[in-house]
């Protein structure tokens, strides 16, 4: 076969212009990034009238305001700080915790709340998730009524901003063996060295809660307290931003260095005694990053719908050609299970019946699911679902860091095998 002869075009004109045109989707920008109600069984229905306000409140901050910035941010690796003062203003922050300035929402509500930060940005929701879900949360289950009064108020109304100090560079899965220490000295402070890993918001916050091992072997935790603002110099605490990810790029997490950071004897959470209170902590947050898991979902659910329905190829929408609407049905499966797995694991939470096999299963579950959903988005997109304009691409990025975080797929099952057998295949 012969090719065409080429004709010049004239002066001026761009001859590939028409093909680039041509090669520019219909369907780009932030509408893909908007809601469509995903709810098949109506399980928002379970809220009540003020609840529903909360999270359609919610949904129309990451419509509006997340999604138009999220892809410059994440590209980027830079943290939205302009965006706290509107987060703050949804005054969310503290979920389930009641008092201190906390909205005291139901479980389900806050998981719905988190569900709908991740499907905006999962950077957005993994601040979030630290500050909310593991800074406060820590301090409202194991703090005294004084240190929740000294704490909760300023992180609530995002006066200040919260981190979670657990993880460290050689104890990830196995954190239980956590080698970070605290000394009693004679005047009763504490001496904490070690170093920890992962640590979102670590290069930000205010308060730190970190955990570490007492001169009697004992977990315990313990609050490091920046007075003067977040960066403020405590000695002996360095905090280093982890740079080159490829997931949630746009929160910061930090390696910190705990060499001789003093702290007041009081700012030992007085209920954190023991591993034991750590993994209610965990229990809790793996219940909140079932909900991310779900977020993400429904969020590159909804890029492909709305993509699928405006996008013609061969003559009309990719929405109605078979292998596109059985992808799309398969995806609506998985977020439905999601759904109703992550319903019944807050009523759960709501009876206090909710145990750590429970979170682990969802957790298991939900980010398997997702991880599915995001990936046959990607597909229905083609060559536009690598694009960040495009929204689908951040989200299936962003759902390695979920499907990894609180507790690795593997740690997960193992949780539940513990459960079905009696045998703990840990160690």
């Amino acid at each position: 076969m012969t090719e065409p002869t080429a004709t010049a075009p004239p002066t001026g004109e761009n001859p590939r212009a028409e093909h680039v045109e041509a090669a520019v989707s219909p369907v780009s920008g932030d509408d893909l990034a908007r809601a469509r109600g995903t709810d098949f069984f109506h399980v928002e229905e379970h809220l009540d009238a003020r609840e529903r306000a909360v999270v359609a409140r919610v949904r129309e901050f990451s419509d509006d305001v997340v999604a138009p910035v999220a892809n410059e941010h994440w590209e980027n690796a830079e943290f939205p700080a302009g965006l706290l003062p509107a987060y703050a203003g949804l005054g969310v922050a503290g979920g389930a915790l009641d008092g201190y300035g906390c909205p005291g929402l139901s479980p389900l509500a806050e998981g719905m709340v988190t569900a709908e930060f991740a499907r905006g940005d999962g950077s957005v929701s993994t601040f979030h998730g630290v500050h909310s879900g593991l800074a406060m949360t820590t301090i409202g289950m194991l703090g005294s009524a004084e240190q929740q009064q000294r704490w909760l108020p300023d992180l609530a109304a995002v006066r200040r901003i919260g981190a979670f100090a657990l993880t460290e560079p050689d104890h990830g899965s196995d954190v239980v063996r956590l080698d970070t220490s605290a000394h009693r000295e004679p005047d009763g402070s504490w001496t904490l060295r070690g170093r920890k890993r992962w640590i979102g918001n670590g290069t930000i916050a205010d308060v730190v809660v970190v955990w570490a091992r007492d001169d009697d072997g004992r977990v315990g935790a313990f609050v490091v307290d920046h007075p003067d603002g977040a960066g403020a110099p405590v000695p002996g605490y360095a905090a280093r931003r982890i740079t080159g990810k490829t997931a949630n790029r746009a929160v910061w997490q930090a390696q910190i260095e705990l060499d001789g950071v003093r702290v007041d004897g009081d700012c030992r959470l007085e209920l954190a005694r023991s591993f034991a209170d750590t993994n209610r902590v965990l229990a809790k947050s793996r219940q909140t990053v079932a909900w991310e898991a779900l977020g993400h979902a429904v969020a590159a659910y909804d890029a492909a719908v709305t993509y699928a329905l405006r996008r013609e190829q061969f003559g009309r929408p990719l929405a109605g050609f078979q292998l596109v609407q059985d992808k799309l049905s398969h995806m609506l499966a998985d977020i439905t299970a999601m759904q109703t797995m992550c319903v019944r694991m807050s009523q759960l939470q709501a009876d206090g019946r909710a145990a750590l096999e429970h979170a682990a299963l969802t957790k298991l579950a939900t980010a398997s699911a997702a991880r599915r959903v995001c990936a046959m988005a990607r597909d229905i997109l083609g060559g536009n679902g690598i694009l960040l304009d495009h929204h689908v691409a951040r989200h299936h990025a962003d759902i390695e860091a979920v499907y990894t975080y609180e507790g690795t797929d593997s740690v997960q099952s193992l949780i539940v095998g513990r459960t079905i057998t009696g045998i703990n295949a840990f160690t």
